[in-house]
């Protein structure tokens, strides 16, 4: 698929794509028939979690079977199950004390299990990727440097099968981004952190690295770019030794957002069969690893993450002040 092609496919979904304030009830748009074997026909979106300031992280925990997700802001994670009320389960979820003039988000971003699983969090407010042991309470911190200098504000994370934790690390928690004085960094980086603990700088070239995930065989890292003047998708070919041999654009969403689509590429995740779920200007897209749309899940206000849950059965999706569950096909499997 050529990046012109791209470029079409991205302009007509702009089309589709609802202003800011023209939806005021979450709804799916169905952009391809080949999204029937995966979201039965007349399923819609349904509100399970409200009252949030910013929603973000959602994950699936199956040895509880509950979902947890993350407000930065609060500085607090969150759980639903069925038939509960949602309960907070970490307060504070990030850095407790933080100074609101120098930090914008201190809590936990994004979220994922290890392979013992325990609690991974990108610790916005700590610039860290911590461990939490979800029955103790016990929390490390894995990595909060490289070189020898500190991290912005770890966003998002993927866990590979070998351990090895992939992330991303813009300035948005800091109050002043950028210009921050707390900013040591001069890259706003894409990082893997080896199960040795030694950790990579993949690419330090893009603007407001985000989402981030790996292709099912793992050979494909993607990576979503929130930048207002360029907001797009990477995805990068790995090598046998996980670095990238060369990146390239698998989505522009600039007529998205032209077209008044609210937010930005944020959050992704990407099902067993290659089917990528990536936060755009409008909504969450679900398309095919040519980046061919298949359907968009919008309301009046950006959605900023998803995650597969209940073995396969929902798609759960963190959006502004709430969280949505899709109910997938049974037997189909995220």
């Amino acid at each position: 698929m050529t990046l012109s092609r791209r470029s079409v496919l991205a302009a007509g979904l702009a089309m589709l794509a609802a202003p800011a304030g023209a939806e005021t009830t979450p709804r799916l748009r169905r952009l391809s028939p080949r999204l029937d074997r995966m979201i039965a026909p007349g399923s819609e979106p349904e509100v399970i979690a409200t009252g949030i300031r910013w929603a973000e992280g959602p994950l699936w925990v199956p040895r509880g079977g509950y979902l947890l997700f993350s407000d930065p802001p609060a500085n607090i994670v969150r759980r639903w199950q069925r038939g509960r009320a949602v309960s907070v389960v970490l307060d504070p979820s990030g850095a407790p004390g933080t100074d609101p003039a120098l930090v914008r988000e201190p809590g936990a971003n994004g979220l994922a299990l290890d392979g013992d699983g325990a609690l991974l969090i990108a610790n916005s407010g700590g610039r860290s990727i911590d461990r939490v042991d979800l029955t103790t309470g016990r929390r490390i911190v894995l990595a909060d440097r490289h070189a020898g200098k500190r991290f912005n504000s770890p966003n998002d994370l993927h866990v590979a099968r070998d351990g090895t934790i992939w992330f991303t690390d813009p300035p948005y928690g800091l109050k002043d981004g950028d210009t921050s004085a707390l900013k040591e960094q001069t890259v706003n980086g894409v990082y893997r952190r080896r199960p040795d603990g030694r950790i990579d700088l993949i690419d330090g070239d893009l603007t407001r690295p985000n989402g981030i995930a790996l292709s099912p065989n793992e050979r494909r890292l993607y990576v979503s770019v929130s930048d207002e003047a360029a907001p797009r998708i990477m995805v990068y070919d790995l090598d046998a030794k996980g670095m990238a041999r060369g990146r390239r654009v698998l989505l522009d969403a600039r007529s998205m957002l032209a077209a008044g689509g609210a937010g930005l590429p944020d959050g992704m995740k990407v099902a067993r069969d290659g089917t990528l779920v990536c936060s755009v200007p409008g909504g969450m897209m679900l398309m095919t690893p040519e980046a061919e749309p298949l359907g968009l899940i919008e309301q009046d206000a950006p959605i900023a993450n998803c995650a597969f849950g209940e073995g396969g059965r929902a798609l759960f999706l963190a959006a502004n002040d709430r969280i949505l569950r899709v109910a997938l096909r049974p037997g189909w499997h995220g």
